[in-house]
């Protein structure tokens, strides 16, 4: 399965988030986020594990009791149903991926 980018759909997600949904398979699907300076995802968690790649920028980040600042270059990997939170520090743009497959990405299907 391929997925073009001029096909691929973007939203913005809360003020200073924007979504790009890359696609699914059975066990997985992915998502390209790019986050104004700042922009908070509050604290929650999810069934999927989740592997993320920060392309630029960097993320005050909390995974569990762990915190810390991840810069462009820096991956992560979240656990099934551990909660995380992500700040932004400066644009920054990421990719999200997750297993299972989550009916909620992405986000605007809700």
């Amino acid at each position: 399965m391929f997925y073009q980018r001029e096909t691929m759909e973007s939203r913005a997600i809360v003020d200073g988030l924007v979504g790009t949904y890359l696609g699914s398979g059975e066990a997985m699907n992915a998502m390209h986020w790019v986050f104004q300076d700042k922009t908070a995802l509050p604290p929650h968690k999810h069934e999927a594990v989740q592997f993320g790649y920060i392309i630029r920028g960097a993320f005050d980040t909390v995974i569990g009791d762990e915190k810390q600042r991840l810069k462009a270059g820096d991956s992560y990997f979240i656990p099934p149903n551990v909660e995380h939170a992500f700040v932004a520090v400066g644009e920054t743009e990421a990719i999200d991926v997750f297993s299972p497959a989550r009916d909620d990405i992405p986000p605007w299907v809700r």
